[in-house]
Order: structure tokens, then sequence, then C-alpha cells
């Protein structure tokens, strides 16, 4: 088994090699001098098991492309299997034609990936968890939910006093997960789309949020939008504090501006997708999930199951 690392998040990829105990390969990534991207594997690669660890986060198209690039280094190397380890998925809410004429570039994104020469994916908390169908080679689905909870159930807050907090309809299977964890108390934020970037939050429905501390949970923080103004109904309904969640943080917009300004005590949220000081709010906390990758990696290459990493919807 060998471990490479694309230029979109190194940091989680040496925490991952770290934990399965090997160095991560060596490769050399670059550019022809008309902005071409290049790639050498320094390494003979022949008949190995290859993890390329590379999240298609921004820059997207710039990461995308280096994966399939590095995916088909591999392959034309005589690697024995190529895993694309992608944490976070870009595309991924592209995934339906929701009106005439527009793609459905999830599905372009998974065919690219295993045209290219992957022969199995492994990713995690997919914006809907039917994209696994859009590959047709096997895809691992981890969840970071048992991370984000151990973190909560840290803090020592008493269970009685927590709600679990939905911050839209279409995030009430996601947020079930957490439930059994935090004793049941389930709130939803009715939101509305006006367009692509703008939401309001008309009512919140459900478990009563006054004088409780409120968790809200996502699968990724993009403009900031909807979770910030879901925090700030639950606080207006009285919440006593208010934990912002979310698996990717993609923090683009204005979202730093938006969840700043927004009423929680921390966003925590993982380190699937890198945070440079310019995109990082005051009081963000960044969990890693290398290690639930970097077991998922060693089951893989065993062929173990990875079953008991995963955490589905009930």
């Amino acid at each position: 088994m060998k471990i490479f690392s694309g230029r979109a998040n190194p940091e989680l990829a040496q925490k991952v090699a770290d934990y399965v105990g090997l160095p991560l390969g060596r490769i050399s990534l670059g550019r022809f001098p008309d902005g071409e991207i290049s790639c050498k594997i320094e390494e003979d690669v022949r008949g190995r098991d290859i993890f390329i660890v590379q999240p298609t986060c921004p820059p997207v198209n710039e990461n995308l492309m280096e994966l399939l690039i590095m995916i088909d280094s591999f392959k034309r190397a005589s690697a024995e299997r190529i895993t694309a380890v992608i944490p976070y998925f870009g595309y991924a809410r592209q995934d339906r034609k929701d009106e005439g004429r527009v793609p459905i570039t999830a599905k372009l994104v998974a065919n690219l990936i295993t045209r290219a020469g992957a022969d199995r994916v492994l990713t995690m908390d997919l914006h809907a968890p039917q994209l696994q169908g859009f590959f047709d080679i096997p895809v691992d689905h981890l969840y970071a939910a048992p991370v984000l909870d151990s973190y909560f159930l840290s803090l020592g807050i008493p269970l009685e006093d927590i709600v679990v907090v939905s911050p839209d309809e279409g995030a009430i299977k996601r947020t079930l997960i957490h439930l059994p964890v935090f004793g049941g108390k389930l709130a939803i934020v009715d939101k509305r789309r006006s367009s692509g970037t703008t939401t309001s939050q008309a009512h919140l429905i459900g478990e009563s949020v006054k004088g409780k501390v409120a968790l809200i949970f996502d699968d990724m923080i993009s403009t900031g939008g909807s979770i910030s103004g879901a925090a700030h109904m639950v606080k207006e309904a009285g919440a006593a504090k208010v934990y912002l969640a979310a698996t990717h943080p993609v923090f683009c917009g204005p979202a730093v501006e938006r969840l700043s300004a927004a009423p929680a005590e921390e966003i925590v949220v993982t380190d699937t997708i890198p945070l440079d000081a310019s995109r990082r709010p005051p009081n963000v906390r960044v969990l890693t999930v290398s290690e639930l990758l970097g077991e998922a990696v060693k089951r893989i290459h065993r062929h173990e199951s990875v079953s008991k990493l995963f955490r589905t919807y009930r």
C-alpha cells in the first residue's frame, strides 16, 4: 500500500499516512509554462495498492483536474488498484435537473473519475447520499458524525438541556443521526430559498429551544446563509447557547462575515477542507477526520469490512 497526496489538502493526507504508519509517497506536481498541470510519480508503484488523498474543494476545477491527472499517472504506471480518497466531493449539489437545459454535473464528475482509472472512491458526508449511485465503481461513504458528536459530549452539557436543530427541511435525515446521542429532542427551521445565495428563515418547528443549548448540524457551510440564519432564529426563540457544526467548511463568498456575526458559541468543522487565516472565523474549531479516513484506508487495503465505520440514517 502507498498513500499519495495532491495539493488540495496535504496536511490531512499526512495525518492519514501517519495513522496508517506509512510515509507519504513521493510525487512531483507543478505547472508547465502555459499553466497546464504536470505530474511525475517519483517511486515505483507497479502492482501497488494506491490511495490518492485529494478533496475537490476550492479551487474546485484545479483540484479536480489534478486528481484526474494523478489517477491517470498511476494507471499508466501499472498500479494494481487506485482508490480516490475524496474527503469533500465538489459539484455534489448539481445532482439533478431542477429546471430545463441544465447539466447534472455530479454525474459528469463521477464519470470523469471512473474513466480516468479509479477503481474505488472513499468519501465523506456527500451532500446527497444517492450520489454513490452516480459511480460505476464501489464507493465507501463515511460520516463525520462520530467525530462531531464526541466533541460535543466532551463539553459536558447535560443531555436534558440539548436540542438538536436541523437548519432546513432537507437536512432532517442528516440531523436524525445525532438524535440518539443527544437525547432525542429535535427542532426544524423552515427555510425558504429565493436564489442560489439568498435564503430566509420563516418558522421554527418541533421542540422548544427556550433556555436550551441548540446544536445545529449541516453537511457543509458554503456562503453561511442557511446555518447563520438558523442560529439567529433559535437565539431569538430563547436558546441559551447555540453551537454550529458541519463537516465541510467551504466558507465562500460572505461566509466569514455571516458566521462572525452569528450568535454562536463555537463553529465546529472538520479538516476535510483546509482553512487559511482569511477564511477562518474567530470562534471556529477544527476537528480532524484523519483517524476515521485512515482506518477506512487500512480496512480497504486488507479487504475488511468498512461498515463498522458507517453512521447510516435511521
